[in-house]
């Protein structure tokens, strides 16, 4: 069961930033799948929420962050994408892409601008992994790609601004 651990939430001068690392979260079938050239998604759900004592809490700011991984059986490189950054990052070697897409380092959550001083907020995360639709029919040829849709427990961290 894949799941997030060293759940880390921390600043700097203009951001509110998590660090985070996925685990167990590439199956045997999941990695047979990728370099037969199947891409898969990670996605991070961000939810952040300002706490009220007598009242529910109030949802602030939510986001969400794909990264993909495809294997490119041509070159033999690994390229993962992230929406919103700039170009793809390609790596040579499977264990090297996979790191890069379990480790979720300095993740923009909310501006220090949209918080009040003195307030006491929880951040809610969790990663849904799942596949790419495959083009012509494909997953009843790859039958086993639908096995890797699932995601991990939901983690709430607190933090005060």
């Amino acid at each position: 069961m894949p799941r997030m651990t060293d759940v880390l939430i921390t600043s700097n001068t203009r951001n509110v930033l998590l660090y985070a690392r996925l685990v167990d979260c590439f199956k045997p079938e999941m990695a047979s799948a990728i370099m037969a050239g199947v891409p898969a998604v990670f996605t991070l759900h961000l939810d952040v929420y300002l706490e009220r004592p007598r009242l529910w809490n109030k949802h602030i700011a939510g986001k969400e962050i794909q990264r993909t991984i495809k294997y490119d059986n041509l070159k033999k490189t690994f390229t993962i994408t992230t929406n919103g950054a700039g170009q793809p990052v390609v790596f040579q070697d499977f264990e090297s892409a996979r790191k890069a897409m379990a480790d979720f380092d300095g993740i923009a959550v909310i501006s220090l601008a949209s918080l009040s001083r003195g307030n006491n907020y929880h951040l809610l995360t969790k990663v849904k992994i799942d596949k790419v639709s495959l083009p012509l029919n494909m997953e009843y040829v790859l039958f086993f790609v639908s096995l890797w849709d699932f995601e991990t427990p939901l983690y709430k961290v607190r933090f005060s601004y």
